[in-house]
């Protein structure tokens, strides 16, 4: 695969829903743009708890109680993020009124993953940083319970199959220690049905959001492989 440049700081959000290969395309887009890192909220939060900061010591008072990471916490984590990479001011802070004003060098690029999942969560978001391009996703629900149905995973690696695209070399068999592939217990098709259906409710308003802002474009495809080259001519349009 051939790299590109940035000719200027890209911040991405991908939408999509559960099982559509939002990872999959966030790894091909850094592979293909350099210059372009993943923001993982999630990873943040683990990463946070791990190391014992002050702020992951508060995250995880609500994670063992089982509640959810209050947003200002989270908006928090990915700013210290970005004012560690020298992406955003180092006077940036949460608390203020005016957006952090980001860094417009190409090397400020990234993906933000896993927040926000709501409008209200993107109009805090737009009060920290604004976002330049959100790009939803779409795959025909039949083809994402096709997928479903046809995953199997290595639970103690976490690697995964796919008997339609990436079946192991040995059936039901991990590649690397030949111990037996099983499914997930949420890959049922009701469970996922479910899953589908929220995430449709929960993302309307989060992508109207993001259209009012003209920030926001759509591509579909049956496919990742389908997709992936829309993205990049989008991307190279706009950013390189």
């Amino acid at each position: 695969m051939s790299t590109k440049e940035f000719k200027r700081a890209a911040r991405i959000i991908l939408v999509g829903a559960p099982g559509v290969g939002k990872g999959t395309q966030a790894e091909r887009l850094m592979k293909r743009y350099p210059q372009l890192s993943a923001v993982s909220s999630g990873d943040l939060l683990r990463e946070g708890v791990r190391n014992r900061t002050p702020l992951g010591l508060q995250a995880e008072t609500f994670i063992k109680a089982g509640n959810l990471v209050p947003d200002e916490m989270i908006l928090k984590l990915i700013l210290d993020k970005l004012k560690s990479n020298r992406w955003v001011s180092l006077q940036s802070s949460v608390t203020d009124p005016s957006p952090a004003q980001p860094s417009k060098s190409p090397s400020a690029s990234f993906i933000l993953d896993g927040f926000p999942r709501t409008a209200t969560q993107a109009s805090r978001l737009d009060s920290l940083i604004p976002v330049n391009l959100v790009v939803s996703l779409i795959t025909p629900v039949n083809i994402i319970l096709s997928r479903i149905a046809s995953r199997w995973v290595h639970a103690p690696s976490g690697r995964v199959y796919n008997t339609d695209f990436n079946a192991p070399k040995v059936p039901g068999r991990d590649d690397l220690t030949g111990e037996p592939l099983t499914k997930r217990a949420d890959d049922d098709e009701e469970t996922w049905k479910s899953r589908l259906k929220k995430f449709d409710e929960t993302s309307k308003p989060l992508l109207d959001h993001y259209d009012r802002k003209n920030v926001l474009w759509t591509v579909k495809g049956n496919s990742s492989n389908e997709i992936t080259p829309k993205l990049f001519q989008e991307l190279d349009s706009r950013f390189a």
